[in-house]
């Protein structure tokens, strides 16, 4: 990959190479990717200005080597649509340097001169140093330059270079995975600014993958309405374990102000140990009579609101098909509809003979079940032969792992919009190899 530590001022102007040795252009700048944590932000590619004055964006997974004299590309292709900066991305020379910033300690005001990329063992760039000079006051002379740990200043994380209202602009871009563990980073008023701002549907989303701490932190800071509404948004199964977690009266006061129809399934999951079938079950599967047809199935399982855990199965039932239903008969996996016609009858394709759970099953239990079977969803069935709901892996790893697990490995997430190669627009045909 070249030199292991390059200061980004020193590579503006350098020649940028394909791998057969032509010259595409010059670069002009680095985009990065800030946090709301105090982590180094990862590079995720260079702005280079093409012979045509052009700028575009080259990911950084296309660079080879980054050396004193040149920049060069891997074999591959690029956009050459002109490069337009996202609300997550931030320039290096264009946006960091000058920065205002403060050393972790002593608080000393310093400005930013320049930034020091390395690479990770992962082949990714992290900005890992900065060069800071002194902030000059009035007619005095300048400081010397010292260079620091990324860590070692404050004032450049995304919280802190961006208002709520830039903050929300990018977690627009991102999934609800992680943007719950962005919110966890950010200081408290902040989290109860960028609460407030969400829609319900979305603080429900984001509020179903946080730590169970996080989350009871967070609900208590909205007022009871708001958060009888956010838990009506809330997958049953989700909003049940919020619930559990909360003293009795505080618990059965905000199932008084969710609508009947909302609390009821809710309710129903509070009856059973957390730790049980009927505990961990989602009380909403897909559900089809046995008259529906393989095309009625096949777009249930379409849905893209329903998680692909549970988009696996689709359960058959006699009337009425809301939970806990009438006479359960069986299941037909996404893969069999897949192979039958359009018009053939549920009915005819079920799958009769697959073991059911029980309310009561027991973690472990349940997850011999899934090994056993080799599933990703399984249905939960009383003794009266009702369906209940039904059970997804994610549910089972969800307890499996330790309470902590969300805070822990939330350093080890990537960065928002996964793959650096994705950047080009959706439509983008416009490719050279590179």
């Amino acid at each position: 990959m070249g030199t292991e530590r390059v200061f980004v001022a020193r590579l503006v102007g350098l020649a940028v190479f394909g791998p057969d040795g032509e010259r595409i252009g010059k670069v002009r700048d680095l985009v990065v990717s800030l946090r709301v944590d105090t982590s180094p932000p990862r590079v995720l590619g260079v702005v280079v200005e093409m012979v045509t004055r052009r700028r575009i964006f080259v990911p950084m997974l296309r660079v080879t080597t980054v050396d004193p004299g040149a920049v060069t590309l891997a074999t591959g292709s690029v956009s050459l649509r002109g490069f337009v900066q996202r609300p997550r991305e931030t320039l290096v020379v264009g946006q960091l340097l000058d920065a205002p910033v403060h050393l972790v300690g002593s608080g000393e005001a310093m400005v930013v001169t320049d930034a020091a990329i390395e690479p990770t063992r992962s082949r990714d760039w992290v900005v890992a140093g900065l060069a800071v000079r002194a902030r000059r006051h009035g007619l005095a002379r300048r400081g010397g330059v010292q260079v620091v740990a990324w860590s070692a200043v404050t004032g450049l994380t995304l919280s802190d270079r961006q208002g709520t209202a830039g903050l929300l602009a990018v977690f627009e871009t991102m999934r609800s995975t992680d943007v719950a563990a962005a919110l966890a980073e950010l200081p408290e008023k902040r989290q109860h600014e960028v609460i407030d701002a969400l829609d319900d549907e979305r603080l429900a989303d984001v509020f179903e993958e946080m730590s169970e701490s996080d989350q009871r932190g967070l609900l208590s800071h909205l007022d009871a309405e708001r958060a009888a509404d956010v838990l009506e948004a809330m997958s049953p199964d989700d909003a049940a374990d919020l619930l559990g977690e909360l003293p009795d009266a505080d618990a059965e006061a905000l199932l008084a102000l969710m609508e009947p129809e909302e609390s009821a399934p809710v309710r129903r999951l509070l009856t059973y140990s957390s730790d049980t079938a009927g505990g961990l079950m989602t009380p909403e599967p897909v559900v089809l009579r046995p008259d529906g047809t393989v095309a009625e199935a096949l777009a249930r399982i379409r849905n893209p609101d329903i998680p692909p855990a549970l988009a696996s199965m689709v359960f058959v039932c006699r009337p009425p098909t809301q939970t806990p239903t009438g006479r359960y008969l069986g299941c037909v996996h996404a893969q069999r509809l897949l192979r039958e016609a359009p018009f053939e009858l549920v009915a005819g394709v079920v799958d009769t003979e697959l073991a059911r759970l029980h309310p009561d099953a027991t973690l472990g239990e349940i997850t011999r079940y899934f090994a056993a079977y080799n599933l990703v969803a399984g249905p939960v069935v009383d003794g009266e032969d009702h369906l209940l709901g039904a059970v997804t892996v994610d549910d089972v790893l969800d307890h499996l792992l330790p309470t902590d697990w969300r805070d822990s490995v939330n350093d080890d997430w990537p960065e928002p919009g996964g793959v650096d190669d994705a950047r080009p627009e959706p439509g983008t045909t416009e490719v050279a190899d590179a």
